[in-house]
């Protein structure tokens, strides 16, 4: 590869970019006392919230749209949480948060843990079904991150099932800060008065919405590391095994859920809005008041600020249903719509036992007119009451309504004629520079030399290489469990089991269900294990390897001393830019039968959080006149043959096409973008596929030596010289 050197003096410091994350303006707004309005994302309102409501202790495991609230207490831990005397652990999984509630069993302490949707619930299940089980004796509240629809990352299931199966509060907050932060602190209310834990299901949307509220003063709990509570308790009663467990079980449904339903009538929890009092009507969730009401606005139905005529029922806890409310609200109405999220329709449904069971002569919608599944955002909702509305009320509301939406259906269809076609799809990618794509280049030049390989893939950024140009990946099963995943494939296909995971994952399930099953079983198995140093799908938090705490505690723990520890003894490390090098270890893996578990690690750095860092510390260097070299990646136009090869091994962002300057050349050639980062990957690939020589490296020094300055100065004479002769 060729290398070419570019000089550049400055005598002024860059801006400082890319610095190391840091939450110091959202952890100030947790310090923001009575009277003084909170600015800024739901996400955090809820943490705030929570320190007002006196939480003694919050743990978590991080994942999309809730990390933030793990993130910003792990900055706060020191200046927030600790002279409150609340305890702040980072959860070495879901489970291991939900398990952490089990101090609000037997003593008064508020207690609240958080993680991404169903996926997390799945994990958490265990505990949790033994936790609504015991009871609660503090308020224990559990914030899901809810990931449904169309910008969600996981399997589309929702927590509702799993809040009716275990007897849990379900609450669905409406989009409103003021009334998110007044449910978070009723939440605790309402498990201290039904001794059940809560859910607080926050959707993607939810989540992210901006607003203000009028704050509170945080509220230290009355027991906590500072002030002990005074004495152990045991109670057999709360210990999950017969006969506690029936009286248990009966509790749940004669007194439990009662008072849970009580607490919700009578604190408000659902809001009515009863219109003009008509005779139809609408059932909604807190999550959907949104897009509800934009549609009856777009429907002329509703005005600006959300007042409608239409009478509305909004469900801010969909689990349990306070039946006695919804009767009152049924009675003297003909038709009454119910605006409920996913499938199965356990709303709707109880909706329609409930009027059957009470003689109330209504028609109940819903699935009939709105979708069966998948997301119900603002365009779905309102063709969904335009058609409803139509049935309800043919000749007032539902004639508007049929005709606004004849106009807008014919405006979207004018759009679309003036697109050459669909919008192409932007699936998720790895990053550019990011340590995992050349791993699984090499995995696809293996692939070439020997045939298809089945991989079990992952959780986490590894998941990406399922996507063209990689297509690796056959199953996905679980976060942790790509190695288990594959335990029956191998001896069925005739090869080796080929795993990947990354070291969040490793950590979290791949440990115990992966890598000590496989080694127990003796399986004949690969296992590539992507230790970049950070749970990096999530936001680069911090994992047991990672070298310190989410707080900055230097604690590291050695994913190769533990396999070695349990007995593991082929293990290889990698630079998995280096893809010859690497390529060959997966070569000597696969061929290393009959010696049980191999482990290749990969342990470069996480691309984004190497960056933060490194930019920070290239721009001291510069504003200190010292010398600093920066490499980037190009194309040689006259050397690219333009077969794109490159492109196909890497996926790499910054690798793109421009039409070719030679007329004798029949298409585009490749080219390096402007985001480049210097990895190497195409050069690096390019030469482990016996490529073209075509890729070439530039280096940029800042602030040269003199010896290097009278060097540059030699080579341009020279090659002036070669250009004149």
């Amino acid at each position: 590869m060729a290398v070419a050197e570019h000089l550049l003096r400055r005598t002024a410091a860059e801006p400082r970019k890319g610095m190391e994350r840091s939450f110091a303006a959202e952890v100030d707004k947790l310090r923001l006392g009575a009277g003084e309005v909170f600015h800024g994302e739901a996400i955090l309102a809820v943490t705030k919230a929570l320190l007002q409501a006196g939480v003694a202790y919050v743990g978590g495991y991080p994942g999309a749209p809730v990390s933030h609230l793990m993130d910003v207490l792990a900055d706060a831990r020191e200046a927030v949480l600790e002279p409150m005397g609340v305890h702040f652990e980072a959860s070495a999984s879901e489970a291991a948060a939900a398990a952490l509630l089990g101090a609000s069993i037997h003593y008064p302490l508020r207690g609240a843990v958080t993680w991404k949707s169903i996926v997390g619930t799945n994990v958490a299940s265990d505990a949790l079904s033994n936790l609504a089980s015991a009871g609660v004796t503090g308020g224990a509240l559990i914030i899901v991150g809810e990931d449904y629809g169309e910008g969600a990352s996981v399997i589309q299931e929702r927590t509702h099932a799993f809040a009716l199966k275990s007897s849990m509060p379900l609450l669905d907050p409406r989009y409103h800060m003021p009334r998110l932060v007044e449910l978070t602190e009723q939440a605790f209310e309402l498990s201290e008065a039904c001794h059940l834990p809560v859910i607080l299901s926050l959707r993607i949307r939810a989540a992210h919405m901006t607003g203000s509220f009028v704050c509170k003063d945080n509220r230290p709990p009355p027991y906590n590391r500072l002030h002990p509570f005074p004495e152990a308790r045991f109670d057999y009663g709360r210990i999950v095994l017969p006969p506690s467990t029936y009286a248990q079980e009966k509790a749940k449904f004669e007194a439990r859920l009662p008072a849970a339903r009580r607490f919700i009538l009578e604190h408000g929890i659902n809001e009515h809005h009863p219109g003009d009092g008509g005779r139809i009507g609408v059932i909604l969730q807190g999550g959907l008041w949104g897009v509800t009401l934009r549609g009856l606005r777009r429907l002329g139905a509703a005005d600006a600020y959300g007042r409608t005529p239409l009478p509305l029922l909004v469900l801010n806890a969909v689990h349990p249903l306070v039946p006695e409310q919804i009767a009152e609200f049924l009675r003297g109405k003909d038709h009454v719509l119910v605006v409920e999220e996913g499938n199965p329709p356990f709303i709707e449904e109880q909706v329609r036992a409930l009027a059957q069971r009470e003689g109330i002569a209504v028609r109940v919608w819903g699935k009939d007119v709105l979708p069966m599944a998948g997301e119900y955002t603002a365009d779905v909702v309102r063709r969904g009451l335009a058609r409803w509305l139509a049935e309800a009320a043919p000749a007032g509301a539902g004639r508007e309504a049929g005709t606004r939406e004849a106009a807008i259906e014919a405006a979207v269809a004018q759009a679309r004629k003036a697109l050459d076609g669909p919008m192409p799809p932007r699936p998720p990618g790895f990053c550019t520079g990011c340590p995992e794509r050349p791993l699984f280049t090499a995995l696809k030049l293996l692939m070439r030399e020997r045939g298809p390989i089945h991989v079990s893939s992952d959780i986490g950024c590894n998941t990406f290489a399922t996507l063209p140009p990689f297509n690796l990946g056959s199953t996905v099963l679980g976060y942790g469990l790509s190695l288990a995943s594959g335990g029956a494939v191998g001896p069925a296909l005739g090869q080796p089991t080929v795993a990947v995971m990354g070291d969040g994952g490793f950590w979290h399930n791949g440990l115990v269900s992966g890598a000590a099953n496989a080694h127990w079983n003796r399986l004949d198995a690969v296992l590539v294990i992507l230790e970049n140093g950070y749970a990096s799908a999530t936001g680069q938090q911090h994992v047991p390897s990672t070298g310190a705490t989410p707080w900055g505690e230097p604690v590291r723990l050695s994913i190769e001393q533990t396999l070695r520890g349990m007995g593991v003894r082929w293990i290889r490390r990698v630079d998995a830019y280096d893809v010859p090098a690497t390529l060959e270890v997966l070569r000597e893996a696969l061929d290393a039968r009959g010696q049980g578990l191999r482990v290749v690690i990969s342990d470069q750095e996480c691309r984004l959080a190497r960056e933060r860092r490194e930019r920070r510390t290239r721009a001291q260097a510069i504003a200190e006149g010292r010398t600093v070299t920066l490499a980037r990646f190009g194309v040689d136009t006259e050397v690219c043959t333009g077969d794109h090869s490159c492109m196909r091994l890497s996926g790499c962002p910054a690798l793109t096409l421009r039409p070719a300057a030679d007329p004798l050349k029949d298409g585009p050639t490749a080219m390096v973008g402007a985001d480049c980062v210097g990895c190497g990957l195409c050069g690096s690939a390019a030469h482990a596929a016996a490529l073209c020589p075509s890729f070439y490296q530039a280096r940029r020094i800042v602030h040269p030596r003199p010896w290097r300055r009278w060097r540059a100065r030699a080579a341009e004479r020279i090659l002036a010289w070669m250009g004149a002769s």
